[in-house]
């Protein structure tokens, strides 16, 4: 008989611990969690710091592989496949929205179906499967147009036909396999955690700062060597180099498997159950609300299963939603799920429409930093990017400069800031995650700002040299592309600020049935404002198509009028910091986070 089949299960007297004997050494059950078997997950054993280091791995090397996609398909597009700049970046900000937006849908995939641990699995397939067809159309002359001297060149032809439907096809299946890994793995990283427990609660905090720290690592390699491979030894060779990083990245999270806690598939989403209540309200608006709270329908404790989750009333906000709750059918009979929800589904409810408008405060940052992967680069691109005499440098490896800062800063703020600050406020995260948001906010208005000097600069120094017809990659500005570091370093710290800060406020404040979905919310505020930077692009050029042809629907950067744009996003960036200041202020944190009004209202 295995050791396993020969374990006891014990139960503490005093503490009601569930615990088993594996191996002569006594565990404690981690509730809700079970290995790669379905045995309960034991602590000590499963889960955990030195588990998670698969998972983070995983992190770090996808984002390895399509990081350097995201920062150099712009030129890829440009003078590979002959695309116009304002084309090319919208074809990229969608690719890149697509990817953010598909994580929501993969995360209900994951709950319902086969959970987060094979979700990540089979998205890192589906990524790799894309990678490989994109490095075989660039290998191959058959499947992009002949080579030529673009913008210049008369002759150019565009990618068409066939060959295009290759690159779409190729982008979208790694923008699914990418959404994939996002929608799972910060959440099955956070399960290695129980957040009940007072240790692995302050870990699950530092896990979503070690994510990060993966993602900047991964990252910081994937905008040197594989930018560089990709520029200067062949763009096939890069995309292959990104193919064989996603391949290692599935080896690396497999071998994890039986160290895993796994969150079992629920078989069910949570987010129907929101849907419902919204419904339910909506069909009960003429329904009088009871004076009683205890009126309105939940459930019998004692009928329902341990495992069930109650959460009591609360008057504040959204009272209207209560009518979903309103009794309508006989205690003995089954009552409509979408006319008639349990008390705890509407408060569910309530907390993930408290979240909106959170969500869409991230939205216009998002758009923000859409421009550091498209117009940047191609600023860059017109810049000198010798470093000495010897070695010049992608200018798609500007971001190496924010991600160097955060692989600097996280560790810095992990160990140094977070403590201190914690003996200060008593918080476990050291300050609150609205602060945290609100303070990278701000940062990306200075980011815009510093652009668009920038890009002044800029344009004085191709006026003053006559080079506005120049071939951007070919001739370059006597000016060095390193005047583009400070937008890229200041918004990589907003960064560690506003999107860790808020995939930890998703995570801590969503339904418990809902975190799974829980970085969803955060990669789907990212691909709204991809989507966004589309949009707005496309109304400037037609607002100003009149006066100046358009300020981005020049095929040459020079002629364009991207500083304007910039102060543009500068300004929609301070307008929304203030809408996100009086958001905040009234956002009340869940019960079990909660402070006094006073404090909350001083820390925001």
């Amino acid at each position: 008989m295995s050791k396993v089949s020969e374990a006891k299960i014990k139960t503490d007297s005093v503490s009601m611990v569930e615990t088993r004997v594996f191996g002569g050494n006594t565990y404690e059950v981690v509730e809700g969690k079970v290995d790669w078997r379905g045995r309960p997950a034991l602590r000590g054993r499963h889960g955990g710091v030195g588990n998670s280091f698969f998972i983070l791995a995983n992190f770090g090397l996808e984002n390895m592989a399509s990081l350097s996609l995201a920062v150099n398909l712009i030129l890829y597009f440009m003078f590979v496949m002959h695309i116009d700049l304002a084309e090319a970046s919208n074809l990229l900000t969608n690719y890149m929205g697509t990817s953010y937006m598909v994580a929501v849908i993969i995360s209900v995939f994951a709950d319902v179906f086969v959970g987060r641990y094979m979700t990540v699995i089979l998205s890192s397939l589906v990524e790799l499967v894309g990678l490989v067809l994109l490095m075989l159309q660039a290998r191959s002359d058959r499947l992009k147009p002949p080579s030529c001297y673009y913008p210049v060149d008369p002759t150019c032809q565009r990618v068409h036909g066939g060959n295009e439907v290759h690159l779409y096809l190729a982008l979208y299946l790694i923008a699914i396999g990418s959404a994939g890994i996002k929608a799972a793995l910060p959440a099955h990283c956070a399960d290695q955690f129980d957040e009940k427990h007072p240790v692995e609660k302050l870990q699950m905090s530092s896990c979503f700062n070690w994510l990060l720290l993966s993602l900047c690592t991964g990252g910081a390699l994937s905008v040197t060597v594989f930018v560089y491979i990709q520029q200067f030894k062949g763009w096939d060779k890069g995309f292959a180099a990104a193919a064989g990083a996603m391949g290692l990245a599935v080896v690396v999270f497999v071998a994890g498997m039986p160290r895993y806690r796994l969150a079992t598939v629920q078989g069910s989403s949570a987010l129907t159950e929101i849907f419902q209540v919204y419904v339910a309200a909506f069909r009960n608006r003429n329904l009088p609300l009871p004076e009683n709270p205890d009126d309105l329908y939940e459930i019998s404790r004692s009928k329902a299963s341990p495992d069930t989750e109650f959460v009591a009333h609360r008057d504040k906000p959204f009272r209207f939603l209560d009518r979903a709750a309103i009794v309508q059918t006989p205690k003995d009979a089954a009552p409509n799920p979408w006319r008639q929800c349990r008390v705890t589904q509407v408060e569910h409810a309530k907390t993930v429409l408290a979240m909106v408008p959170i969500f869409c405060s991230a939205i216009i940052m998002g758009t923000c930093l859409a421009q550091l992967q498209t117009f940047s680069i191609a600023q860059g691109n017109t810049m000198n990017n010798w470093l000495g005499k010897h070695f010049k440098m992608p200018v798609a490896s500007l971001p190496i400069i924010p991600l160097a800062i955060l692989i600097l800063a996280v560790p810095i703020y992990e160990r140094l800031f977070v403590p201190f600050a914690r003996r200060l406020t008593g918080l476990p995260t050291g300050i609150t995650y609205l602060q945290r948001v609100g303070v990278g906010l701000v940062l990306s208005i200075v980011s815009m700002a510093i652009a668009a000097g920038v890009e002044v600069r800029r344009k004085k120094v191709v006026a003053r040299h006559g080079m506005v017809d120049m071939i951007p990659g070919i001739q370059h500005l006597p000016m060095s592309c390193f005047w583009l570091a400070p937008q890229f370093g200041v918004f990589g710290i907003a960064d560690m600020f506003t999107y860790v800060g808020l995939m930890e406020f998703f995570y801590s404040q969503a339904p418990r049935a809902l975190k799974s979905m829980s970085s969803s919310f955060l990669w789907c505020s990212l691909s709204f404002g991809y989507f966004m930077s589309t949009i707005i692009v496309q109304a400037v050029n037609a607002a100003t198509k009149g006066a100046s042809g358009g300020w981005l629907a020049s095929k040459n950067i020079n002629r364009d009028r991207l500083d304007l744009f910039f102060w543009l996003l500068a300004v929609l960036s301070t307008l929304n910091f203030f809408n996100y200041l009086f958001w905040a202020s009234w956002y009340k944190y869940k019960p079990a986070d909660a402070q006094t009004e006073e404090q909350q209202q001083l820390q925001v």
